[in-house]
Protein backbone atom coordinates (compact mmCIF):
# COMPACT_ATOMS: atom_id res chain seq x y z
CA UNK A 1 0.00 0.00 0.00
CA UNK A 2 1.27 3.42 -0.77
CA UNK A 3 1.08 5.68 2.18
CA UNK A 4 3.38 7.71 4.39
CA UNK A 5 3.56 6.08 7.84
CA UNK A 6 5.88 8.78 9.15
CA UNK A 7 3.80 11.95 9.04
CA UNK A 8 6.08 14.44 7.33
CA UNK A 9 5.25 17.94 6.20
CA UNK A 10 4.93 16.89 2.60
CA UNK A 11 2.21 14.48 1.52
CA UNK A 12 4.23 11.72 -0.13
CA UNK A 13 3.20 8.28 -1.30
CA UNK A 14 5.07 5.28 0.09
CA UNK A 15 4.12 1.61 -0.12
CA UNK A 16 3.28 0.13 3.23
CA UNK A 17 0.72 -2.64 3.80
CA UNK A 18 -1.26 -3.22 6.97
CA UNK A 19 -3.37 -6.35 6.74
CA UNK A 20 -1.63 -9.68 7.04
CA UNK A 21 -3.93 -12.18 5.33
CA UNK A 22 -3.20 -13.42 1.83
CA UNK A 23 -6.27 -14.16 -0.25
CA UNK A 24 -7.60 -14.71 -3.74
CA UNK A 25 -10.82 -12.90 -4.55
CA UNK A 26 -12.87 -12.36 -7.70
CA UNK A 27 -12.30 -8.75 -8.61
CA UNK A 28 -14.87 -5.97 -8.67
CA UNK A 29 -15.12 -3.94 -11.84
CA UNK A 30 -13.96 -0.65 -10.36
CA UNK A 31 -12.39 2.11 -12.39
CA UNK A 32 -10.27 5.06 -11.39
CA UNK A 33 -12.05 8.20 -12.50
CA UNK A 34 -10.44 10.25 -15.22
CA UNK A 35 -10.22 13.76 -13.83
CA UNK A 36 -9.89 16.98 -15.76
CA UNK A 37 -6.43 18.53 -15.82
CA UNK A 38 -6.05 21.92 -14.21
CA UNK A 39 -4.84 24.94 -16.12
CA UNK A 40 -1.52 26.28 -14.90
CA UNK A 41 0.83 29.02 -15.92
CA UNK A 42 3.87 26.92 -15.01
CA UNK A 43 5.39 25.09 -18.00
CA UNK A 44 5.11 21.32 -17.72
CA UNK A 45 8.59 19.92 -17.04
CA UNK A 46 9.98 17.22 -19.28
CA UNK A 47 11.82 14.52 -17.37
CA UNK A 48 14.91 15.04 -19.53
CA UNK A 49 14.91 18.74 -18.64
CA UNK A 50 14.43 18.46 -14.90
CA UNK A 51 16.45 20.85 -12.79
CA UNK A 52 19.56 19.19 -11.30
CA UNK A 53 19.43 18.68 -7.58
CA UNK A 54 21.63 21.12 -5.68
CA UNK A 55 23.30 19.62 -2.62
CA UNK A 56 26.18 20.93 -0.51
CA UNK A 57 29.26 20.37 -2.65
CA UNK A 58 27.36 18.27 -5.18
CA UNK A 59 25.10 18.71 -8.18
CA UNK A 60 23.41 15.73 -9.84
CA UNK A 61 21.80 15.96 -13.26
CA UNK A 62 19.30 13.80 -15.09
CA UNK A 63 22.02 12.34 -17.32
CA UNK A 64 23.55 10.65 -14.25
CA UNK A 65 20.36 8.98 -13.07
CA UNK A 66 20.47 5.78 -15.16
CA UNK A 67 23.92 4.88 -13.85
CA UNK A 68 23.10 5.72 -10.23
CA UNK A 69 19.65 4.10 -10.17
CA UNK A 70 19.68 1.02 -12.43
CA UNK A 71 16.40 -0.85 -12.80
CA UNK A 72 16.54 -4.55 -11.88
CA UNK A 73 14.43 -7.21 -13.58
CA UNK A 74 11.70 -7.55 -10.98
CA UNK A 75 10.08 -10.55 -12.67
CA UNK A 76 12.97 -12.85 -13.53
CA UNK A 77 12.75 -16.40 -12.10
CA UNK A 78 15.52 -18.75 -11.06
CA UNK A 79 15.58 -22.54 -11.30
CA UNK A 80 14.00 -23.03 -7.86
CA UNK A 81 11.05 -20.84 -8.78
CA UNK A 82 10.50 -22.63 -12.09
CA UNK A 83 10.55 -25.98 -10.29
CA UNK A 84 8.06 -24.61 -7.75
CA UNK A 85 5.67 -23.68 -10.56
CA UNK A 86 5.99 -27.01 -12.36
CA UNK A 87 5.34 -28.83 -9.07
CA UNK A 88 2.31 -26.89 -7.91
CA UNK A 89 0.85 -25.36 -11.08
CA UNK A 90 1.72 -27.74 -13.87
CA UNK A 91 0.19 -27.66 -17.34
CA UNK A 92 -1.91 -30.75 -16.62
CA UNK A 93 -4.19 -28.57 -14.48
CA UNK A 94 -6.84 -26.27 -15.88
CA UNK A 95 -6.26 -22.54 -15.55
CA UNK A 96 -8.59 -22.05 -12.58
CA UNK A 97 -7.13 -24.97 -10.65
CA UNK A 98 -3.61 -23.86 -11.62
CA UNK A 99 -4.29 -20.46 -10.06
CA UNK A 100 -5.81 -21.90 -6.89
CA UNK A 101 -3.05 -24.47 -6.50
CA UNK A 102 -0.33 -21.87 -7.03
CA UNK A 103 -1.92 -19.57 -4.50
CA UNK A 104 -2.25 -22.36 -1.92
CA UNK A 105 1.40 -23.25 -2.42
CA UNK A 106 2.52 -19.65 -1.99
CA UNK A 107 0.40 -18.88 1.05
CA UNK A 108 0.19 -22.26 2.77
CA UNK A 109 2.47 -22.54 5.82
CA UNK A 110 3.51 -26.08 4.93
CA UNK A 111 4.91 -25.06 1.53
CA UNK A 112 6.22 -21.54 0.89
CA UNK A 113 4.23 -19.77 3.60
CA UNK A 114 4.80 -16.15 2.62
CA UNK A 115 4.74 -13.73 5.54
CA UNK A 116 3.91 -10.06 5.37
CA UNK A 117 6.66 -7.53 6.19
CA UNK A 118 6.05 -3.85 5.35
CA UNK A 119 9.77 -3.27 4.81
CA UNK A 120 10.34 -6.30 2.56
CA UNK A 121 10.92 -4.61 -0.79
CA UNK A 122 12.49 -6.33 -3.76
CA UNK A 123 12.19 -8.48 -6.83
CA UNK A 124 10.30 -11.72 -7.35
CA UNK A 125 13.43 -13.75 -6.60
CA UNK A 126 14.17 -11.82 -3.42
CA UNK A 127 10.62 -12.18 -2.10
CA UNK A 128 10.46 -15.89 -2.97
CA UNK A 129 13.66 -16.86 -1.19
CA UNK A 130 13.17 -14.48 1.72
CA UNK A 131 9.59 -15.76 2.17
CA UNK A 132 8.50 -12.29 3.27
CA UNK A 133 7.07 -9.48 1.18
CA UNK A 134 5.17 -6.24 1.24
CA UNK A 135 2.37 -5.60 -1.24
CA UNK A 136 4.62 -4.58 -4.14
CA UNK A 137 7.26 -7.29 -3.78
CA UNK A 138 4.50 -9.87 -3.32
CA UNK A 139 2.89 -8.66 -6.54
CA UNK A 140 6.27 -8.97 -8.29
CA UNK A 141 6.60 -12.55 -7.11
CA UNK A 142 3.06 -13.67 -7.84
CA UNK A 143 2.93 -12.08 -11.28
CA UNK A 144 6.23 -13.79 -12.17
CA UNK A 145 5.13 -17.21 -10.89
CA UNK A 146 1.69 -16.98 -12.48
CA UNK A 147 3.10 -16.04 -15.87
CA UNK A 148 5.49 -18.98 -15.65
CA UNK A 149 2.40 -21.12 -15.06
CA UNK A 150 0.89 -19.82 -18.30
CA UNK A 151 -1.59 -17.49 -16.61
CA UNK A 152 -2.44 -13.95 -17.68
CA UNK A 153 -1.19 -12.10 -14.60
CA UNK A 154 -0.87 -8.34 -14.32
CA UNK A 155 -0.26 -5.63 -11.77
CA UNK A 156 -3.17 -3.66 -10.37
CA UNK A 157 -3.18 -0.29 -8.67
CA UNK A 158 -5.74 0.20 -5.89
CA UNK A 159 -6.63 3.64 -4.63
CA UNK A 160 -7.93 3.68 -1.08
CA UNK A 161 -10.64 5.93 0.30
CA UNK A 162 -9.03 9.03 1.84
CA UNK A 163 -9.32 9.66 5.55
CA UNK A 164 -9.92 12.83 7.53
CA UNK A 165 -9.58 13.99 11.13
CA UNK A 166 -12.63 15.07 13.09
CA UNK A 167 -11.68 18.64 12.19
CA UNK A 168 -12.14 17.75 8.52
CA UNK A 169 -8.43 17.70 7.70
CA UNK A 170 -7.23 14.94 5.41
CA UNK A 171 -4.60 12.89 7.21
CA UNK A 172 -3.84 9.87 5.07
CA UNK A 173 -3.09 9.01 1.48
CA UNK A 174 -3.13 5.27 0.96
CA UNK A 175 -2.44 3.52 -2.29
CA UNK A 176 -1.95 -0.16 -2.84
CA UNK A 177 -0.69 -2.63 -5.45
CA UNK A 178 -1.69 -6.24 -5.94
CA UNK A 179 -1.87 -8.84 -8.72
CA UNK A 180 -4.77 -9.67 -11.02
CA UNK A 181 -5.12 -12.91 -12.98
CA UNK A 182 -7.45 -13.02 -16.00
CA UNK A 183 -8.86 -16.50 -16.59
CA UNK A 184 -11.19 -15.39 -19.38
CA UNK A 185 -13.11 -12.30 -20.43
CA UNK A 186 -15.47 -12.51 -17.47
CA UNK A 187 -13.37 -13.96 -14.66
CA UNK A 188 -10.62 -11.99 -12.99
CA UNK A 189 -9.09 -12.90 -9.66
CA UNK A 190 -7.29 -10.49 -7.35
CA UNK A 191 -4.35 -11.93 -5.42
CA UNK A 192 -3.12 -9.99 -2.44
CA UNK A 193 -0.90 -10.25 0.63
CA UNK A 194 -2.52 -7.15 2.10
CA UNK A 195 -6.27 -7.31 1.39
CA UNK A 196 -8.33 -4.18 1.77
CA UNK A 197 -11.96 -4.32 2.87
CA UNK A 198 -14.01 -3.54 -0.22
CA UNK A 199 -15.51 -0.49 1.48
CA UNK A 200 -12.01 1.04 1.44
CA UNK A 201 -11.68 0.80 -2.36
CA UNK A 202 -11.84 4.16 -4.15
CA UNK A 203 -10.84 2.70 -7.51
CA UNK A 204 -8.63 0.19 -9.29
CA UNK A 205 -6.62 0.22 -12.48
CA UNK A 206 -4.30 -2.27 -14.12
CA UNK A 207 -0.79 -0.95 -14.60
CA UNK A 208 2.12 -2.02 -16.78
CA UNK A 209 5.33 -3.79 -15.80
CA UNK A 210 7.13 -0.50 -16.41
CA UNK A 211 4.78 1.24 -13.98
CA UNK A 212 5.59 -1.40 -11.36
CA UNK A 213 9.31 -0.76 -11.90
CA UNK A 214 8.64 2.94 -11.38
CA UNK A 215 6.90 2.18 -8.09
CA UNK A 216 9.91 0.13 -7.02
CA UNK A 217 12.17 3.15 -7.54
CA UNK A 218 9.62 5.43 -5.89
CA UNK A 219 9.68 3.29 -2.75
CA UNK A 220 13.45 3.55 -2.53
CA UNK A 221 13.23 7.30 -3.11
CA UNK A 222 10.75 7.90 -0.31
CA UNK A 223 12.64 5.70 2.14
CA UNK A 224 15.77 7.73 1.32
CA UNK A 225 13.85 10.98 1.77
CA UNK A 226 12.77 9.86 5.23
CA UNK A 227 16.45 9.30 6.07
CA UNK A 228 17.39 12.72 4.57
CA UNK A 229 19.54 10.98 1.93
CA UNK A 230 18.51 13.54 -0.66
CA UNK A 231 20.89 12.44 -3.41
CA UNK A 232 19.42 8.92 -3.41
CA UNK A 233 15.89 10.26 -3.02
CA UNK A 234 16.25 12.50 -6.07
CA UNK A 235 17.94 9.98 -8.39
CA UNK A 236 15.42 7.27 -7.52
CA UNK A 237 12.45 9.65 -7.87
CA UNK A 238 13.68 10.81 -11.27
CA UNK A 239 14.27 7.22 -12.38
CA UNK A 240 10.69 6.41 -11.41
CA UNK A 241 9.47 9.27 -13.59
CA UNK A 242 11.61 8.15 -16.50
CA UNK A 243 9.71 4.87 -16.38
CA UNK A 244 6.21 6.23 -15.69
CA UNK A 245 5.96 10.00 -16.30
CA UNK A 246 2.16 9.72 -16.49
CA UNK A 247 1.79 8.88 -12.77
CA UNK A 248 0.81 12.08 -10.91
CA UNK A 249 1.93 10.97 -7.45
CA UNK A 250 5.50 10.42 -8.68
CA UNK A 251 5.65 14.12 -9.55
CA UNK A 252 4.33 14.97 -6.09
CA UNK A 253 7.11 12.95 -4.51
CA UNK A 254 9.76 14.58 -6.70
CA UNK A 255 8.40 17.94 -5.60
CA UNK A 256 8.82 16.85 -1.98
CA UNK A 257 12.51 16.17 -2.63
CA UNK A 258 13.01 19.55 -4.31
CA UNK A 259 11.33 21.30 -1.39
CA UNK A 260 13.78 19.69 1.03
CA UNK A 261 16.66 21.20 -0.97
CA UNK A 262 14.90 24.60 -1.06
CA UNK A 263 14.54 24.45 -4.85
CA UNK A 264 11.10 25.94 -4.64
CA UNK A 265 10.55 26.73 -8.32
CA UNK A 266 11.37 23.14 -9.25
CA UNK A 267 9.08 21.86 -6.49
CA UNK A 268 6.25 24.08 -7.74
CA UNK A 269 6.73 22.85 -11.32
CA UNK A 270 6.60 19.22 -10.16
CA UNK A 271 3.39 19.74 -8.17
CA UNK A 272 1.82 21.60 -11.09
CA UNK A 273 2.71 18.73 -13.42
CA UNK A 274 0.95 16.33 -11.05
CA UNK A 275 -2.14 18.52 -11.28
CA UNK A 276 -1.84 18.77 -15.05
CA UNK A 277 -2.06 14.98 -15.12
CA UNK A 278 -4.84 14.79 -12.52
CA UNK A 279 -6.64 18.01 -11.70
CA UNK A 280 -7.86 16.56 -8.38
CA UNK A 281 -4.51 15.21 -7.14
CA UNK A 282 -5.09 15.99 -3.48
CA UNK A 283 -1.49 15.62 -2.35
CA UNK A 284 -0.32 18.06 -5.01
CA UNK A 285 -2.83 20.62 -3.75
CA UNK A 286 -1.77 20.16 -0.14
CA UNK A 287 1.90 20.36 -1.02
CA UNK A 288 1.40 23.55 -3.02
CA UNK A 289 -0.36 25.04 -0.02
CA UNK A 290 2.60 24.12 2.19
CA UNK A 291 5.06 25.44 -0.40
CA UNK A 292 3.39 28.84 -0.66
CA UNK A 293 3.21 29.08 3.13
CA UNK A 294 6.97 28.52 3.20
CA UNK A 295 7.63 31.10 0.48
CA UNK A 296 5.21 33.61 1.97
CA UNK A 297 2.97 33.90 -1.10
CA UNK A 298 -0.25 34.77 0.75
CA UNK A 299 -2.34 35.13 -2.40
CA UNK A 300 -1.48 31.59 -3.51
CA UNK A 301 -1.99 30.29 0.04
CA UNK A 302 -5.58 31.55 0.03
CA UNK A 303 -6.20 30.20 -3.47
CA UNK A 304 -4.99 26.69 -2.60
CA UNK A 305 -6.81 26.66 0.72
CA UNK A 306 -9.98 27.22 -1.28
CA UNK A 307 -9.05 24.51 -3.80
CA UNK A 308 -8.40 22.00 -1.02
CA UNK A 309 -11.77 22.78 0.57
CA UNK A 310 -13.55 22.43 -2.78
CA UNK A 311 -11.86 19.09 -3.35
CA UNK A 312 -12.95 17.90 0.08
CA UNK A 313 -16.55 18.97 -0.45
CA UNK A 314 -16.66 17.31 -3.88
CA UNK A 315 -15.30 14.01 -2.55
CA UNK A 316 -18.05 11.44 -1.90
CA UNK A 317 -16.02 9.71 0.75
CA UNK A 318 -15.77 12.91 2.79
CA UNK A 319 -19.56 13.01 3.02
CA UNK A 320 -19.62 9.30 3.83
CA UNK A 321 -17.11 9.96 6.59
CA UNK A 322 -19.39 12.69 7.99
CA UNK A 323 -22.21 10.16 7.82
CA UNK A 324 -20.13 7.68 9.80
CA UNK A 325 -19.53 10.32 12.48
CA UNK A 326 -23.26 11.04 12.68
CA UNK A 327 -23.98 7.32 12.96
CA UNK A 328 -21.49 7.02 15.82
CA UNK A 329 -23.58 9.64 17.66
CA UNK A 330 -26.82 7.81 16.89
CA UNK A 331 -28.01 10.58 14.58
CA UNK A 332 -29.25 8.28 11.85
CA UNK A 333 -31.26 10.92 9.99
CA UNK A 334 -28.19 13.11 9.53
CA UNK A 335 -26.20 10.02 8.58
CA UNK A 336 -28.71 9.25 5.83
CA UNK A 337 -28.48 12.83 4.54
CA UNK A 338 -24.68 12.66 4.34
CA UNK A 339 -24.76 9.30 2.57
CA UNK A 340 -27.34 10.59 0.10
CA UNK A 341 -24.89 13.39 -0.77
CA UNK A 342 -22.10 10.86 -1.14
CA UNK A 343 -24.23 8.76 -3.49
CA UNK A 344 -25.10 11.83 -5.51
CA UNK A 345 -21.38 12.14 -6.23
CA UNK A 346 -20.68 8.40 -6.63
CA UNK A 347 -23.96 6.66 -7.48
CA UNK A 348 -22.41 3.35 -8.60
CA UNK A 349 -20.55 2.65 -5.35
CA UNK A 350 -21.89 -0.60 -3.88
CA UNK A 351 -20.47 0.03 -0.42
CA UNK A 352 -22.11 3.45 -0.19
CA UNK A 353 -25.42 1.91 -1.27
CA UNK A 354 -25.13 -0.89 1.29
CA UNK A 355 -24.19 1.52 4.08
CA UNK A 356 -27.22 3.64 3.29
CA UNK A 357 -29.36 0.51 3.45
CA UNK A 358 -28.03 -0.20 6.94
CA UNK A 359 -28.78 3.37 7.98
CA UNK A 360 -32.39 3.08 6.81
CA UNK A 361 -32.67 -0.17 8.74
CA UNK A 362 -31.72 1.78 11.86
CA UNK A 363 -34.40 4.34 10.96
CA UNK A 364 -36.90 1.46 10.71
CA UNK A 365 -37.56 2.33 7.07
CA UNK A 366 -37.29 -1.23 5.87
CA UNK A 367 -38.49 -0.76 2.30
CA UNK A 368 -35.81 1.87 1.71
CA UNK A 369 -33.27 -0.41 3.41
CA UNK A 370 -34.22 -3.28 1.09
CA UNK A 371 -34.04 -1.06 -1.98
CA UNK A 372 -30.51 0.15 -1.25
CA UNK A 373 -29.21 -3.29 -0.29
CA UNK A 374 -30.67 -4.68 -3.54
CA UNK A 375 -28.92 -1.92 -5.47
CA UNK A 376 -25.65 -2.67 -3.66
CA UNK A 377 -26.01 -6.33 -4.60
CA UNK A 378 -26.56 -5.43 -8.24
CA UNK A 379 -23.48 -3.17 -8.34
CA UNK A 380 -21.03 -5.46 -6.55
CA UNK A 381 -19.02 -8.22 -8.23
CA UNK A 382 -16.94 -9.20 -5.21
CA UNK A 383 -18.11 -12.66 -4.19
CA UNK A 384 -17.50 -12.12 -0.50
CA UNK A 385 -19.36 -8.81 -0.45
CA UNK A 386 -22.24 -10.13 -2.55
CA UNK A 387 -22.71 -12.92 -0.04
CA UNK A 388 -22.79 -10.38 2.78
CA UNK A 389 -25.37 -8.31 0.91
CA UNK A 390 -27.53 -11.38 0.21
CA UNK A 391 -27.52 -12.33 3.90
CA UNK A 392 -28.62 -8.83 4.89
CA UNK A 393 -31.29 -8.75 2.18
CA UNK A 394 -32.68 -12.11 3.35
CA UNK A 395 -32.73 -10.78 6.91
CA UNK A 396 -34.65 -7.66 5.85
CA UNK A 397 -37.11 -9.78 3.86
CA UNK A 398 -37.76 -11.98 6.91
CA UNK A 399 -38.40 -8.92 9.06
CA UNK A 400 -40.80 -7.54 6.46
CA UNK A 401 -42.64 -10.85 6.20
CA UNK A 402 -42.94 -11.16 9.99
CA UNK A 403 -44.35 -7.63 10.17
CA UNK A 404 -47.28 -8.75 8.03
Amino acid sequence: MFHCPRQCLESIHLPRCRWRDVFVLPLAGLLVSTLAACATSTPAPEVTNLEPIQLPGQTIGVDEVAAQAPTPDLLVLDADMKKFVSTYAGEELGKRERLRSLHRAVSGPSILGMDYDPTAEGSAIEAFHRETANCLSYANMFVALAREAGLDARYQWVEVRPQWTRMGERVAVRLHVNAVVHLNRQDRFMVDIDPLPSRDFAGTQEISDSDAQALYHNNIAMDALAREELDIAWTQAVRALQLAPQMPHLWVNLGAVYRRTHQYDAAEAAYMQALALDGMERSAMNNLLVLYQVTGDTEQVEYWKERVLKYRDSNPYYHAWLGDLAAEEGDWRSASDYYQRALGLQPEDATLLFSLGLIYEQLDELKAAQRYVEQALSKSSLVRERERYRIKLDELNRIQTAAY
